[in-house]
């Protein structure tokens, strides 16, 4: 029987993955505790203490504990440590999903970061939008800056094919290609 396994790219070592090109770094970052909150967002902020209105596309998100907004009524919430507000249905209207292991984090950096969003999206990254989740590489993807950084957030599955869309992006705005 035919192997279909070869068709697809072979995740990297995420710990130790790097692309470097001149004006750009990409590394995927791994640790984060990553929520899905969905519901009243007002009652999720005051029962957990973090901001119910979140980031949008090319916010900016500040410290080691935020939110990006996916929908009117969905946040994605990250954190450098684990939060202490239990997952399920709360009673205040709010429902907390643990998506840590199905969501993959790339973090992207340097001088030719405009260059390397202009790939990425149609979007114009100095004008912040509403919502983070976009399309992105042609795929969905939640997107955002942390500090200088872009942050990009997509489903596990599709991380190796980003990775090697981001490999070859890199390697086209270091050869100064138009395409």
């Amino acid at each position: 029987m035919r192997d279909l396994a070869e068709k697809w790219s072979v995740a990297p070592d995420w710990q130790s993955a790097v692309i470097t090109a001149p004006g750009l770094a990409v590394r995927a970052i791994s640790g984060l505790t990553q929520l899905l909150v969905s519901g009243d967002l007002d009652a999720w902020a005051r029962a957990s203490g973090i901001d119910g209105t979140g980031v949008g596309a090319f916010g900016a998100a500040q410290g080691g504990r935020y939110a990006a907004r996916l929908a009117r009524d969905r946040l994605l919430v990250v954190s450098n440590s684990p939060l202490a507000i239990a997952t399920g249905w709360h009673a205040e209207g709010f429902a907390v999903t643990a998506i840590s292991a199905g969501l993959q984090v790339f973090e992207v950096e340097g001088a030719a970061l405009d260059a390397f969003i202009a790939r990425g999206t149609t979007l114009d990254p100095s004008q912040a939008s509403a919502s983070a989740a976009l399309s992105f590489a042609g795929i969905s993807a939640v997107v955002y800056r942390h500090g200088s950084k872009l942050r990009i957030h997509v489903d596990r599955g599709l991380a190796a094919y980003l990775w090697t869309w981001m490999e070859i992006a890199a390697g086209n705005i270091a050869a100064g290609s138009a395409d």
